[in-house]
C-alpha cells in the first residue's frame, strides 16, 4: 500500500490535466513511464483511479478520494524537506551548550543577540555547570559543546579549543582604601580577610596556584561555592578577593570595586570544547563563528 512519491504526483498530474500525454510533459517523462506510474499505483492499491475513454480521462471514486490525500502527504513532505534544508544550511536548529556560569552571563547573550539577528530561526539551551561537569557534558554528548577551561586530567576525546584570556582582578569594597589603587599586587591577600571560592571552582585553581607560586600563601578566611556569595562577602566588607573579570557580571557591583592585579598578571583561558571525531551542525557551526567574533570583542575591551 505504500506509494512512492513519484507516484503520487503522477496520480495528482494526471488528475489536474484529464490527459496522460499532458501531464507527462509537465513530469518531464515519456508518458509511457507516467502510465507505468499510475499503473504502479493502481496496483498496489488494487484500484483503478481512472476511467480512460476515446473522450479523455476521468477518476474513478477511489481516484476522487486519493487526490486531496496526495495533495496532503506531497505537501507536507515537501514542508518536511524544506525544513531539513534549512537546517542542512543552519539556518534551523537547536544547539546544546554547556558553559561556565561566568561565561553564560557576560558571553551568551551578545551572541544570541547576534545571533538572533543573523539566524532568527537557530534555538539556543545553555546550561550553567563547573569545568567539570562541562567537560563531561561534553565527553558523555549531553552538550553539542562547552565553553570552559582546560581542566586537569582532560578526556582524550574532548578537544580544547582556546577562545579568550580574562584577567584576574581583585574586588574589594566601594570604600575600601583599595579601591583608590589602579593596581595592586598578589600579597594584599596575605595581609587581608581573603574571600575564596569553592574548591571545585575554575577559579580557585587559578588562585591556589599563584599565591602557591609567590610563597604568600593565603589562609582563606571565608570560603564559597557561588560567585555571587563571594562578591555579596566582598560587599559586606569582610574581606577581599580575585576573580575573573567575566565573574564580575554574576555579582551585585553597586558597593564594589574591582582593581586591577599584577605581579604577576593572572589570566584563565577559556576555550570552546568539543567531543573528536563528532560533527557539529550547521546550525552549532554557525552559533562558533559568531561566539569567537564577540569573543574577540570581549577581549579587546578588557
Amino acid at each position: 500500500m505504500t506509494l512512492t512519491i513519484s507516484e503520487l504526483e503522477a496520480v495528482l498530474l494526471v488528475a489536474e490535466a484529464r490527459n496522460f500525454r499532458m501531464a507527462a510533459e509537465q513530469a518531464h517523462v515519456s508518458q509511457p513511464a507516467l502510465s507505468r506510474r499510475i499503473q504502479a499505483a493502481e496496483q498496489k492499491l488494487n484500484a483503478r483511479l481512472f476511467d480512460r475513454d476515446k473522450h479523455g480521462v476521468a477518476l474513478t471514486d477511489a481516484g476522487a478520494e486519493l487526490v486531496p490525500i496526495a495533495q496532503r502527504m506531497l505537501s507536507e513532505f515537501r514542508d518536511s524537506l524544506s525544513d531539513l534544508s534549512e537546517f542542512i544550511a543552519g539556518r534551523r536548529g537547536s544547539v546544546n551548550i554547556w558553559a561556565l556560569p561566568s561565561v553564560a552571563a557576560a558571553v551568551l547573550p551578545p551572541v544570541a543577540q547576534a545571533l538572533r539577528q543573523s539566524h532568527p530561526h537557530i534555538r539556543l539551551v545553555i546550561q550553567a555547570a563547573s569545568a567539570r561537569q562541562v567537560t563531561q557534558a561534553v565527553a558523555e554528548g549531553k552538550a553539542d559543546l562547552g565553553i570552559s577551561i582546560e581542566i586537569a586530567g582532560q578526556p582524550a576525546d574532548v578537544e580544547f579549543a582556546p577562545l579568550l584570556k580574562e584577567k584576574f582582578v581583585l574586588i574589594c569594597p566601594i570604600d575600601d582604601p583599595l579601591a583608590r589603587r589602579k593596581k595592586v599586587d598578589w600579597s594584599v591577600f596575605a595581609s587581608r580577610p581573603f574571600v575564596a571560592s569553592g574548591p571545585a571552582s575554575s577559579i580557585r585553581v587559578v588562585t591556589d596556584r599563584i599565591l602557591a607560586a609567590s610563597g604568600r600563601a593565603a589562609d582563606a578566611n571565608y570560603v564559597a561555592d557561588n560567585i555571587s556569595v563571594v562578591g555579596a562577602m566582598v560587599a559586606a566588607g569582610v574581606g577581599v578577593a580575585a576573580v575573573p573579570q567575566l565573574a564580575l557580571r554574576l555579582m551585585d557591583t553597586t558597593r564594589l570595586r574591582s582593581v586591577a592585579l599584577h605581579a604577576p598578571v593572572a589570566t584563565r583561558e577559556i576555550g570552546i570544547l568539543i567531543r573528536k571525531r563528532r560533527s557539529l551542525s550547521a546550525a552549532a557551526l554557525r552559533f562558533v563563528g559568531v561566539l569567537q567574533k564577540v569573543s574577540g570583542k570581549i577581549a579587546e575591551a578588557q
